[in-house]
């Protein structure tokens, strides 16, 4: 260790490792000096590899918008960390270090999260254990990361609830509000890269968390600087429990009932879908829920099984297009209309439909999202679900940087639409104010009432909520699930495709129909990527520039408004002020729109383009030309912002 310390200081003087790095090093061996650890950072120094060394220890690794994620096999991978006896080419031991997702900061967060748990629930006068549920993905590392949790939370004291095998993100959910859990654990790194892991809590709503708890968990779980920890007596300990295959059951039956005209699937049951999970667990249920609805349902095949290297693809996201080739290939050797995929925990869907020359097109999360909404509301008026007495008492949610498209639906339907930020526990934070507001009397039942009844004491008593969604490909048409959920969005899709069969049309056939109604509207959403300890600075330095040196013209057009979501007071449509975000909105003379967002979950600062023209303006003759215009607008925008991205960085 000696001489290790030394090799340290040498290279600290010399500029080649971080302050912070060097720190964490030092404390981080001292309070958990494992042959893995100090094997791994001794060979990572012996090497001169100072660039992996900051990646891996530059920070500790925090929370996000949705909670930990980070890499859990390292670019460089040890002799200690690979070792023999990994699974599908995997290293045996995940990679070391303080921003990594590894034993160590799971061990720390469980303990943070359960010794958080128990102090909320004393402060709330209970005398009850705490009771969570621990649910996975097929990611590397992932069934070890649960069980692993599982074992610490018992140790505990706390009573603990693991899913047997792989499950979605949004049954993991459910089994919150359904067994009436404080909180659950869902080990997934969502849609990013194979090398990556994360660590998602959800509060006893089912939704994502959010303040106070987040800082109330990142405050116990900082103050854990050692994996080593005391059990607690044998006769004070938690027990671990298999999770009820009652609530595979009850969540199934409320995603089926989310459809609101069988007869309709009945009657246009020619529409034929491929489907595939991309290795992840959207193939425990959704395959299974098309076909009991009636649909007719094949998957391909080279991606059905679980697997954390996703070898088929490059990225297991089906916000890109290259994700669904696979399944686009075999709808055109099966002549199939759609091709739908989720990500590895299923909280994604994206969809590929054929358009009306036989094409298969790929939408957009955008476009997705505002076919489910039309199809809904344009279905829950009409059969009087939704009427003048109670229209009110309705209400859509999506996020800033979602379309205005879906804004403009609602408006024609006379429902209330509702922005939030990025990040689903905003939608859910909403859901658990509507909740709240029921009587007493439906409010001790709610959780486990039916869709239909549900929905009623919603109409009769609070707020309705319809449909939510974000561009990023997720979406909800329900309560009982307080996250965006893949298998209820591949039922609502295959439902809203069914009614465009019932009236001769594809799904692009309907979406331009939709925009001949309602105008058109165009995204485009980009981003650029900076790794590691170097690439987090560049993303401050980039986002710091847009707040404190904004453009005065863009491509052109000169700015019309700034809106700055960390310095201005913002205040949504139902009084409620929204948080402080690094995010900016710039709007132009000419109509278009752009946001600048640091991801909350990925090495990226995001930028959100947004394109429009008018209703009064299209026809059926001009539509193509309109949206080619417009695209071309946005395009040249983009150009404009990659020359300014690289000035600011200079």
């Amino acid at each position: 260790m000696a001489d290790l310390n030394e090799r340290l200081t040498k290279a600290l003087a010399a500029g080649e490792l971080l302050e912070s790095s060097n720190t964490n090093i030092t404390a981080f061996l001292q309070a958990n000096p494992k042959p893995l650890y100090i094997d791994s950072v001794t060979e990572l120094v012996a090497s001169g590899n100072w660039k992996e060394l900051n990646d891996r220890f530059f920070k500790q690794l925090a929370f996000g918008t949705g909670g930990l994620r980070g890499r859990t096999i390292g670019r460089t991978v040890t002799s200690a960390e690979q070792a023999t006896g990994g699974l599908n080419d995997r290293p045996r031991f995940a990679c070391v270090g303080t921003n990594a997702m590894n034993d160590y900061n799971v061990n720390r967060t469980t303990r943070g999260l359960v010794g958080y748990l128990q102090h909320w629930i004393k402060k709330n006068h209970s005398l009850t254990r705490v009771r969570i549920v621990f649910c996975h993905d097929t990611r590397h590392f992932s069934r070890d990361f649960a069980e692993s949790c599982a074992k610490i939370a018992a140790d505990l004291g706390a009573e603990v609830f693991l899913f047997d095998s792989p499950r979605a993100t949004p049954v993991m959910s459910f089994a919150i509000r359904h067994m009436d859990c404080h909180a659950g654990v869902m080990i997934t790194a969502s849609h990013n890269p194979a090398h990556d892991n994360g660590y998602k809590v959800n509060f006893a709503d089912g939704a994502a968390i959010i303040p106070p708890h987040t800082e109330g968990i990142i405050t116990q779980v900082n103050a854990i600087a050692s994996e080593n920890y005391q059990p607690l007596p044998v006769a004070e300990r938690g027990s671990v429990a298999e999770v009820s295959s009652e609530i595979d059951s009850q969540y199934l039956k409320r995603v089926k009932d989310l459809l609101l005209k069988p007869q309709l699937v009945r009657d246009n049951n020619t529409l034929k879908i491929v489907f595939t999970a991309l290795h992840g667990t959207g193939g425990v249920h959704a395959p299974m829920l098309l076909r009991e609805l009636g649909f007719q349902c094949i998957t391909t095949p080279e991606q059905d099984s679980p697997d954390g290297r996703f070898p088929t693809v490059a990225s297991p996201n089906p916000e890109n297009a290259a994700a669904l080739e696979m399944a686009i290939k075999l709808a055109e050797k099966t002549s199939s209309d759609i091709a739908i995929g989720t990500d590895p925990d299923c909280d994604r869907m994206g969809v590929a439909a054929r358009d009306d020359s036989g094409n298969m097109v790929i939408l957009t999360g955008n476009q997705i999202g505002s076919l489910l909404l039309y199809y809904r509301l344009k279905t829950l008026s009409e059969e009087q679900i939704l009427n003048s007495s109670n229209l009110e008492n309705a209400v859509v949610i999506k996020t800033f940087v979602t379309t205005e498209l879906q804004t403009a639906i609602a408006m024609k339907f006379g429902v209330n639409v509702v922005n939030t930020l990025t990040g689903f526990k905003y939608i859910g934070q909403k859901l658990a104010k509507y909740e709240r507001s029921l009587p007493a009397e439906i409010l001790s039942k709610y959780r486990h009432l039916g869709v239909n009844d549900a929905r009623d004491a919603q109409l009769s008593h609070g707020t309705f909520f319809v449909f939510g969604g974000e561009e990023s490909y997720g979406y909800l048409a329900c309560d009982f699930t307080r996250d965006k959920d893949g298998n209820g969005a591949v039922v609502l899709f295959a439902e809203t495709a069914a009614y465009a069969r019932s009236l001769g049309k594809s799904i692009p056939g309907l979406l331009d129909s939709i925009y001949q109604e309602f105008g058109y509207y165009i995204e485009q959403n980009v981003s650029k990527a900076f790794e590691g300890a170097e690439g987090a600075a560049e993303i401050l330095k980039l986002a710091a520039s847009y707040a404190s040196a904004p453009p005065v013209e863009c491509d052109g057009s000169a700015v019309k408004k700034i809106t700055n979501f960390a310095a201005d007071e913002i205040i949504d449509s139902e009084g409620e002020k929204i948080p402080k975000e690094k995010m900016l909105f710039i709007s132009l003379d000419d109509g278009r729109r752009f946001a600048v967002r640091p991801s909350g979950t990925e090495p990226k600062i995001k930028f959100y383009l947004f394109g429009h023209a008018p209703a009064e303006q299209i026809t059926p003759d001009n539509l193509a030309l309109v949206k080619v215009d417009t695209s071309a607008a946005l395009d040249s925008l983009w150009r404009w912002l990659q020359d300014d991205i690289n000035k600011r960085l200079e």
